[in-house]
């Protein structure tokens, strides 16, 4: 990829597993479940390793109060009446599925830490390394690393455990506009780094 991966402090690092839910997962159709198998083995690793693991989904209240008529989301999600809280469609696809203990963020916005108590979570486990992954690459994982590096934490995204719908767009981002703020690497490297 295009950087060295970064040496992983477990008690400093955290997983963000964003928006890997079933309606945006069923999106991808036959690329999916590779996507899936390969971001499943990493997480398996992260909890190995004692990194804590942080699901990010987007989800809004019935009537859509936190979009506006405005919002280029509201076209997309309010009026196909998508993305409901409590819904299966919001839900985390089975095979990664958080366990009791770990936290999901909701989110409104593209990015995790948009309106989110994500910053909170981190800090208050001292994390200053991010390990990013998620659909879509031009959406929460763009949008986070944009947030993410304004906020000076060193962030690693997962190349092979995103996915956009665009797959050119998906490779200008980590190969040209992501790499200026991140390493961008592997799941494979990720796992090695983490001691497995």
């Amino acid at each position: 990829m295009n950087a060295a991966m970064p040496s992983i402090d477990a008690k400093r690092s955290a997983l963000l597993v964003m928006d890997m839910q079933q309606d945006i997962v069923a999106m991808l159709g036959d690329k999916a479940a590779g996507l899936v198998e390969r971001t499943a083995g990493l997480i398996a690793a992260a909890r190995t390793a004692r990194v804590p693991v942080i699901y990010v989904v987007v989800a809004f209240r019935p009537g859509y109060p936190e979009l506006g008529p405005r919002s280029p989301m509201y076209e997309r999600v309010a009026k196909a009446g998508r993305m409901l809280l409590g819904t299966s469609g919001t839900e985390v696809v089975a095979a990664l599925r958080p366990q009791e203990q770990e936290p999901v963020v909701v989110k409104h916005r593209v990015s995790a830490f948009a309106g989110t108590d994500l910053e909170q979570i981190l800090r208050a486990r001292g994390v200053d390394t991010l390990l990013l992954l998620g659909i879509a690459t031009s959406g929460v994982v763009l949008s986070t690393v944009r947030q993410g590096s304004d906020a000076d934490y060193q962030l690693v995204v997962v190349e092979d455990c995103c996915a956009d719908a665009d797959e050119e767009v998906h490779r200008v981002l980590t190969e040209k506009v992501l790499a200026r703020q991140a390493a961008v690497v592997t799941a494979g490297e990720v796992a090695a780094a983490l001691g497995g």
